[in-house]
């Protein structure tokens, strides 16, 4: 874990470099004033030494200035160095996050993540800018220190050090109850941060339903179960400040009695007491640096745990071969899926011939959307294979798989952004003609010039200015643009009115020739000039054919589609 860590600094190791040598060059200011100190006292002011005097008052001067001249350069480029390297980290995260399966973001909260990535991270910016120059730090100056000490009183010196494995131990005692307090804080932040980000997104079916009590105390549980963490926490660390500030304070106790002692007897004199009690302010200085460590550590450790458990997360496994010049015949080969134990397919056989369409009908939770979901590898399947163009899609790389797919699903998510950024997600680098073009096919063009900014009117988070309509139809924009040999149309119709679908339909009819198609639908009067249709069920496929031949046979789907022709005369 340790190593991991270390690993962020390579590319930072001259602005670390330099970082401990600014602490080390900060450290060896501090060591050289009370040795100063020690011989103005014993020598220069009792021999009325003015020269020395001055050069002292110099020196000292000198010494601050070097000393501020450190301090500016860790307080900034240390921060700069722990920043940038927190910003590797969320770097990182944010790639691998982009490589995980859907079954991952299926199991695991959007708030959560955002915890992760934000909150846990910026404790590991701290860790990473004052932890390794603290640590150097106190050891040069416990090394120092312990030095100076001892030539100036050995006994002294070994009697105020018996009480340091004292300290030691209390320390490490306490360390592990600081690593569960924080882990289980962190924890409960995430959970508070996912519940927010729940109910902030439902707002408006709060509304509806007016649930606000219901929200309220769901919020008010996992805010009180966070405080109750945090406050276990802050008892952890108070227990272990308390105890390591008192053994601090006895180790002045002991350098004043003793010491005292010492001089009383002139085992040592006035000056060399002056000193003692100097250094051993600078020697407790590093103590109370390596407990502020230690708390730091425990803090940013645990945050560090928690990035490190999504990077080994297993990203989804990549292909090799480019998927090029795609013609669209797309094989299955008894294809089964489940998912959590549940099948979901079962030996599904089937070729679909370039340029053909193939719709998808059948009662909900038959599969329709999954088969579909398995063409892109957004779910992998348990057994067989998929193939296109005679490809398995596990030997191809994933992004020319999906650059050569087109989907529009049922449940539209439009970024938050313009109607413009939105549209050009099918193509990043298409011009604004070509954007217009695809507006314009998708039948959009009219309504989003009657607005005030056009294509830069921004519309709000997830599209929440649109109309269910409107953002069906910027999705269908996007695969105009992005012209796939290969399209996916997941009940792509579904939330427009019948009037607006008759016009975007004769678009869709027009992109799908010369593609193959497969198309969701619930509406069977859309799909009449499907060139095969399937009837899936949890049963498998029960029935395929032309719309013509499927009304031959007295089965589901002639029974579906007399059911809505029944309900459109009423």
């Amino acid at each position: 874990m340790v190593k991991r860590f270390i690993s962020y600094y390579k590319p930072y190791k001259k602005l670390f470099f330099f970082d401990l040598l600014a602490a080390f060059t900060t450290a060896a200011c501090d060591l050289v004033y009370p040795m100063m100190t020690r011989n103005l006292v014993n020598d220069s002011i009792p021999n009325k030494n003015i020269r020395m005097l001055v050069v002292f008052g110099v020196t000292l001067l000198a010494i601050y200035f070097i000393k501020a001249a450190c301090g500016y350069f860790m307080q900034y480029y240390g921060h700069v160095m722990g920043v940038h390297m927190q910003g590797d980290m969320r770097r990182d995260m944010f790639l691998h996050l982009q490589k995980l399966p859907n079954t991952y973001f299926d199991n695991n909260k959007t708030g959560d993540l955002m915890s992760r990535m934000i909150n846990d991270l910026m404790d590991i910016s701290e860790l990473a800018h004052h932890g390794p120059e603290d640590l150097f730090v106190s050891l040069v100056m416990l090394i120092g220190s312990f030095t100076v000490l001892c030539t100036i009183n050995i006994p002294l010196t070994l009697i105020i050090f018996a009480f340091i494995p004292f300290i030691v131990l209390f320390t490490w005692k306490q360390k592990n109850k600081m690593l569960t307090a924080f882990m289980e804080t962190r924890v409960e932040t995430s959970a508070v941060n996912s519940n927010l980000e729940n109910s902030l997104s439902g707002i408006r079916i709060t509304k509806a339903f007016v649930s606000h009590e219901h929200e309220i105390d769901k919020f008010q549980k996992g805010n009180n179960r966070f405080k109750s963490a945090r406050s276990r926490a802050y008892k952890v660390m108070a227990e272990y400040f308390a105890g390591v500030g008192f053994g601090i304070d006895f180790l002045d106790y002991v350098v004043l009695i003793a010491g005292g002692i010492f001089t009383y007897f002139n085992i040592i004199n006035l000056g060399d007491f002056f000193a003692y009690l100097l250094y051993i302010k600078l020697f407790t200085q590093p103590i109370k640096k390596l407990v502020n460590f230690m708390e730091q550590y425990q803090n940013g450790m645990t945050g560090f745990k928690r990035f490190t458990s999504i990077i080994d997360e297993k990203t989804e496994e990549d292909g090799k071969i480019e998927l090029k010049d795609v013609k669209g015949n797309i094989e299955f080969k008894d294809v089964h899926f489940s998912y959590e134990e549940k099948s979901i397919l079962e030996g599904i056989d089937l070729n679909i011939e370039k340029g053909k369409m193939l719709a998808l009908v059948g009662p909900s939770g038959g599969g329709k959307t999954t088969f579909c979901n398995l063409i892109p590898r957004f779910y992998d399947v348990t057994e067989g294979d998929i193939t296109i163009d005679d490809k398995s899609v596990f030997d191809v790389t994933l992004e020319s798989l999906r650059s050569n797919i087109g989907i529009v699903q049922q449940d539209v998510f439009l970024f938050t952004g313009t109607i413009k950024d939105n549209i050009l997600y099918g193509n990043q680098n298409a011009t604004d003609e070509e954007v217009i073009a695809a507006a314009k096919r998708a039948n959009i063009h009219d309504f989003i010039m009657k607005l005030d900014d056009g294509y830069d009117t921004y519309i709000g988070e997830r599209g929440v200015k649109l109309s269910g309509g409107q953002k069906q139809r910027i999705s269908i924009a996007r695969v105009f643009l992005k012209n796939p040999p290969i399209l996916i149309l997941d009940e792509a119709t579904s939330a427009l009115d019948n009037t607006t679908e008759y016009m975007i339909q004769k678009s869709l009819e027009e992109l799908c020739k010369g593609r193959t198609t497969i198309v969701v639908a619930h509406r069977l009067s859309t799909i009449k000039n499907a060139d095969e249709i399937l009837v899936l069920t949890d049963k498998g496929i029960e029935e395929k054919g032309s719309h013509e031949d499927l009304l031959k046979v007295d089965g589901l789907y002639k029974e579906l589609y007399e059911s809505q022709f029944l309900n459109l005369k009423k």
